[in-house]
């Protein structure tokens, strides 16, 4: 006899069992003008193909991965580094990419110069060059900035990309 033979005939025999049992135990009918008891589930029966699990199953890391963290979005984040915020540069220097907005655009002696706003409410003046928290200015148009931005993404294959922030509102990612 095979094993997959044994374990079907195991399993009818324990069903041909059992049913008898569950099928005749009924609970005594209700007092008249109460209501209904309900029925506790039956517990379903082990299955014999596992193992059962250890009555105080505790996960141990070891220097593993938690298998119930997500994986998405785990790339580091510059403003935060655990649960405690990165203390960043002032002024132009500390801006990301995605906070500030293009308010308006100037020449001066030949090149232009965006006049940006950041998230702290300051209108602070950049150029070409200029560095700031996730990236370097690499240039300034009459309807554009054009910002090399650091990707820290540790899954993407590109380490940069460059975003256009438009003087009349929008971003262009490329």
């Amino acid at each position: 006899m095979t094993m997959h033979r044994i374990r079907t005939i195991v399993f009818a025999l324990s069903a041909a069992l059992a049913f008898p049992v569950v099928a005749g135990a009924q609970a005594p009918p209700p007092a008249p003008g109460q209501p209904p008891a309900k029925q506790p589930a039956p517990k379903p029966a082990p299955n014999p193909d596992l193992p059962a699990p250890p009555a105080n199953f505790e996960y141990t890391i070891d220097g593993r991965r938690d298998p119930f963290l997500s994986l998405v979005n785990r790339g580091a984040d510059p403003r935060t580094s655990g649960n405690q915020p990165v203390k960043r540069a002032e002024g132009v220097p500390g801006l990301l990419t995605t906070e500030i907005t293009v308010r308006g655009i100037v020449q001066t002696r030949g090149e232009y110069v965006a006049m940006v706003a950041g998230v702290d409410g300051k209108v602070y003046s950049i150029r070409a060059g200029d560095k700031l928290a996730d990236g370097l200015v690499r240039q300034v148009t009459a309807q554009a900035v054009v910002i090399l931005q650091e990707v820290n993404d540790p899954l993407s294959l590109e380490k940069q990309r460059e975003v256009r922030k438009l003087l009349r509102g929008g971003e262009e990612v490329k």
